[in-house]
């Protein structure tokens, strides 16, 4: 197995493109809505990034900041989204490392507290985050669970 790295968009600007196009592949939201937010954070319109783990030179996981996860808390900002680890590189940690990447890039920035919306139940507690409250996802019938990372 390659080498993994783990790699905030504005290191590799040069991987937007297959970026936006591997978390189209994995959540079917728009491509050009990854494209829209991505050129935001490298334009330096806002602070709320993107990472990726490679392996090689292949994406394999990966996970962004955007203000609202597709929620009715709009005071909840801003939410970890789109955590996702292609299938054969699960249980490797690579969730774990862009969690803990994330949190730590956006302290940096003065951004703190990050919410996660998820229907996990014991998932990121093992990274620090903490369950808050419940949220009326956009279109979902049953709400939804809401972590914090302080």
């Amino acid at each position: 197995m390659s080498e993994l790295k783990y790699v905030i968009l504005r290191e590799r600007p040069e991987l937007k493109d297959e970026a936006a196009e591997w978390f189209h592949k994995n959540w079917g939201v728009p491509k050009e809505a990854y494209l829209e937010c991505m050129d935001d954070y490298l334009s330096g319109g806002t602070e709320y990034g993107w990472y990726v783990c490679l392996a090689g030179d292949k994406i394999v996981g990966g996970l962004g900041v955007i203000e609202n996860d597709f929620h009715d808390r709009k005071d909840l900002a801003p939410n970890v989204c789109a955590v996702y680890t292609d299938e054969e590189y699960r249980s490797k940690g690579i969730a774990g490392k862009l969690l803990n990447l994330v949190v730590e890039d956006m302290k940096a920035h003065g951004i703190s507290p990050l919410y996660l919306v998820t229907d996990h139940t014991s998932f990121y507690e093992r990274y620090g985050w903490e369950y808050f409250c419940q949220a009326q996802g956009d279109g979902e019938p049953e709400p939804t669970r809401v972590y914090i990372h302080r």
